[in-house]
């Protein structure tokens, strides 16, 4: 059995904030965009979030849920050096780390000789560094499997950890709502309790083969974490598997025209952004983005080695014949990223169409 520890920083955005300038402290709290420019909230506080207002809603509906929340712009550079001072604590305990953003990561000790091998002091351990070190609490989840422990770390929240046991799990799992696993989303849910699947319970006693022919490959993962089999170990050198670039608009735009205005700026940044950071990686496909001003979206995808121009005003154009006369209020682009590296990188394939087309 592993010993896991999942680290999640509390309302780590707004912490950064608080700890910055005290007068923000006991007031509702957000990071994000400028409400009159639809913003989206990063993260909010506890007090903020007493009113409803959580990660992803707009700013303007933070504001309409409490009126006196105070928003303030991020500031990424401070946030990645301070993630960076955390990083610093988990390697005294383990080399297994594998980081899921600047505010949470995976530790895997079960090799560490600290604290005796006990995981749970090693947790509560690291808690305490990280608070002496940057004055922010964080909170931890000990299970012997990853996604128990991710789920554990926000049992105790803010400031807390909790620990599932390997004897545990078989009664921990009977009972946990399925949307509480990592991976399944609200239109996930919504399917499986179509099928009548709530809990963990109701996915032992269904029959497998029929989740596997709804659900696919995701049916046998879902059908492990049921079980609580989670084979998974931390994986140290993760790919990044797009690269994208999008802008939310001021004003709702309609018609192809106004779109081919925003579309080569996005290209042009999306080319700058897999100059830097797509490196010795193999592009995949291409895909555009759309959001609706009822806020659904749309994606369209196609095959594609290269970053080719003419590919994302044909894509776009096929998002565009899903908008049903709604407004679009956020565009994008991006690359899929295969796993096969290329001998040498270089945008010289496509810089040239860029420098024309534009």
């Amino acid at each position: 059995m592993r010993k896991i520890i999942h680290i999640d920083m509390d309302c780590y955005f707004a912490a950064v904030e608080m700890r910055d300038f005290p007068e923000f402290k006991g007031k509702p709290l957000a990071v994000g965009g400028r409400s009159d420019r639809r913003g989206v909230i990063s993260t909010c506080n506890y007090e903020a979030r007493k009113f409803g207002v959580r990660s992803a809603m707009s700013s303007h509906k933070a504001l309409q849920l409490c009126p006196d929340l105070v928003l303030v712009p991020g500031r990424m550079e401070v946030y990645k050096s301070v993630s960076a001072q955390i990083r610093s604590v988990f390697t005294r305990y383990t080399d297994i780390i594998e980081p899921l953003s600047l505010d949470e990561a995976y530790l895997d000790v079960t090799d560490s000789p600290y604290c005796k091998g006990s995981a749970t002091l090693m947790a509560k351990a690291i808690r305490e560094e990280i608070f002496e070190l940057t004055g922010l609490t964080a909170s931890a989840g000990i299970a012997p499997i990853k996604f128990l422990a991710k789920i554990a770390s926000d049992l105790n929240k803010p400031n807390g950890q909790y620990l599932i046991t390997p004897e545990q799990i078989p009664a921990f799992v009977k009972d946990l709502p399925l949307i509480k696993i990592p991976g399944v989303g609200k239109v996930t849910a919504a399917k499986l309790e179509v099928l009548g699947l709530l809990n963990c319970q109701d996915v032992q006693q269904y029959p497998k083969d029929k989740l596997i022919n709804a659900f696919g490959k995701f049916g046998v993962v879902l059908i492990d974490r049921a079980h609580g089999i989670d084979p998974r170990g931390l994986s140290m050198d993760r790919l990044r598997k797009s690269v994208g670039v999008e802008t939310t608009l001021a004003q709702d735009i309609y018609t192809l025209e106004q779109c081919h205005q925003i579309l080569p700026g996005l290209i042009q940044e999306l080319a700058t952004r897999c100059t830097k950071s797509a490196k010795q990686r193999q592009i995949h496909k291409q895909v555009v983005k759309l959001k609706f001003s009822d806020f659904k979206q749309t994606t369209i995808e196609h095959r594609s080695d290269e970053l080719n121009i003419n590919l994302f005003y044909q894509l776009l154009s096929q998002a565009l014949a899903r908008s049903q006369g709604r407004g679009i209020r956020l565009l994008g682009v991006s690359v899929g990223l295969s796993d096969s590296q290329v001998s040498e990188y270089t945008p010289a394939p496509y810089g040239a169409q860029l420098d024309l087309g534009l």
